[in-house]
């Protein structure tokens, strides 16, 4: 009897074992799988009739999100059925990176969404966080995520665009650190985060009809941009790679070519001349000289263009926790589309995001680092749960190449049109851009990529700068003009603090 007993015993506890595996497996694991959605939209539920879940999802006290160990996102008791209140305590300023947590949208968006599992407490580096909270008898919390930004120089880089439609992207090019990541104009994620539906709702509508588009991350997924002459950095590194120029190789620079195979006469910005109908290609690259690089270009190949891009990340997206749009390289069919494509025209684009890593992979000898936001990962007692550590993306060029890209480079900003990107006490390297947009009316799109630092050989931070073009740009602009400035507030503010 008593050993009928005895199994019978062990039976109920191995059934009794069995149920809480299978509980803790639902409830601590499987759970966010059960109800989150993958869509566009940041959407948590499949249904946003499921309101059970809804209230599941932002009953909850979620972690922090901080920058420089100060919270930009943080949770507040609320006296309603959502418990918490979410507060974006720096307004605007952060918005495109946090995101923002919609109870009455049933949407996250930003880091909010991306860092999800971890800022509701169920991502399984937190399983200690959860059996703690179970063994307590307390509320679960959700873990912090501390972010790379550099607060100093996303003020800077959000005063300096004063609400004008832009964007700036500042990396630490030694390990691909988000230093700054900033879209123009933005927007309050407060509003949205309300738990009142007719506050949220006045605010999405007008966000939604602001043609600056604000809801629109312009730094990483929003509307592609011409690189204009920007794109001359890689032209050159297609060049150096075939053997086609050194930096004194003289090269042909008349006023205006005409384009083979059309009646296309492409001259120089301002129809200005380019040295004495000559120039080398230092003078060439300094002064943004339109010419010789379409020239450059035709001569290189638009297959070795296109393998050039291809090898410094076009067509691709690199695992970003925010959408990214990937830049593109068109497929050209005749030779003046290629030489337009080699000065940054014709159908290139790209987004801010890429051209800063193109300068942040000039300044790191070749290495192009793979772009993170997220510096550590915290628990809700904010105890250090993990550390992202740098990765190598690629290698587009080697490191003498990237030394003579950056000694070009260093020239743009000492004595051609990059100068207004000059900061004391600083050395400043970078490349103009300033591209037409097809219309009529207003001005171009205006490019400043580079990077800094006290000691060019070891910079600390790598940029692009982009001031959309159209009616709020003056018809006469240039990069030197419009985005050289504010790439000299956002690298002494990041350099100099």
């Amino acid at each position: 009897m008593n050993r009928q007993i005895h199994q019978v015993a062990m039976l109920v506890t191995i059934m009794f074992l069995a149920l809480a595996v299978s509980v803790t497996s639902v409830q601590g694991f499987a759970r966010p799988a059960l109800w989150e959605s993958e869509s566009s939209e940041g959407s948590l539920t499949t249904d946003r009739r499921n309101q059970r879940a809804a209230f599941a999802a932002f009953g909850a006290h979620r972690g922090q999100i901080l920058v420089a160990g100060s919270p930009v996102a943080s949770s507040q008791p609320s006296d309603d059925v959502y418990s918490y209140q979410r507060i974006y305590s720096s307004g605007s300023l952060y918005a495109q990176v946090t995101g923002y947590s919609s109870p009455i949208r049933s949407e996250l968006t930003g880091m909010e969404k991306s860092e999800n599992e971890v800022l509701n407490g169920d991502d399984p580096s937190l399983f200690s966080s959860r059996v703690k909270a179970l063994i307590t008898g307390t509320s679960q919390e959700g873990g912090s995520v501390d972010l790379t930004i550099n607060a100093q120089a996303q003020q800077a880089a959000s005063n300096a665009l004063g609400g004008r439609r832009g964007a700036v992207v500042a990396l630490d090019p030694s390990t691909g650190a988000v230093l700054a990541l900033v879209s123009s104009p933005s927007f309050d994620p407060n509003v949205l985060a309300s738990h009142d539906a007719a506050t949220v709702s006045a605010a999405w509508d007008q966000y939604s009809a602001d043609p600056g588009k604000p809801l629109v991350n312009r730094a990483t997924g929003g509307d592609l941009y011409p690189p204009g002459s920007t794109f001359k950095i890689l032209t050159t590194s297609a060049a150096l790679r075939a053997g086609k120029v050194t930096t004194s190789t003289s090269l042909d620079a008349p006023d205006s070519i005409t384009l083979p195979g059309t009646n296309h006469s492409l001259s120089n910005y301002r129809g200005e001349s380019c040295g004495n109908g000559t120039a080398t290609l230092s003078t060439a690259f300094a002064q943004s000289c339109n010419t010789p690089f379409a020239q450059l270009a035709m001569d290189v190949g638009d297959d070795s263009l296109a393998k050039e891009a291809e090898a410094w990340g076009f067509g691709t997206k690199d695992d970003f926790p925010l959408p990214v749009t990937a830049s593109t390289y068109p497929a050209n069919s005749s030779a003046a589309e290629t030489a337009m494509a080699g000065i940054g025209q014709q159908s290139v684009r790209v987004t801010p995001l890429q051209m800063a890593q193109v300068a942040a992979t000039v300044a790191n000898d070749g290495k192009q680092m793979k772009p993170y936001l997220v510096s550590r990962t915290l628990d809700a007692d904010l105890s250090v749960v993990s550390t992202t550590g740098p990765e190598v993306a690629r290698t587009p060029i080697d490191a003498k190449t990237a030394k003579t890209l950056a000694g070009l480079m260093q020239d743009a900003v000492s004595s051609g049109t990059g100068t207004t990107a000059q900061v004391a006490g600083v050395q400043v390297a970078g490349k103009t851009g300033t591209a037409e947009t097809g219309s009529d009316e207003g001005g171009p799109v205006t490019w400043f990529v580079g990077f800094a630092g006290t000691d060019i050989n070891k910079p600390s931070i790598a940029l692009a700068v982009v001031i959309d073009g159209g009616q709020q740009t003056s018809p006469t602009a240039t990069g030197g003009s419009e985005a050289g400035p504010i790439a000299a507030a956002v690298i002494d503010a990041a350099v100099n603090q």
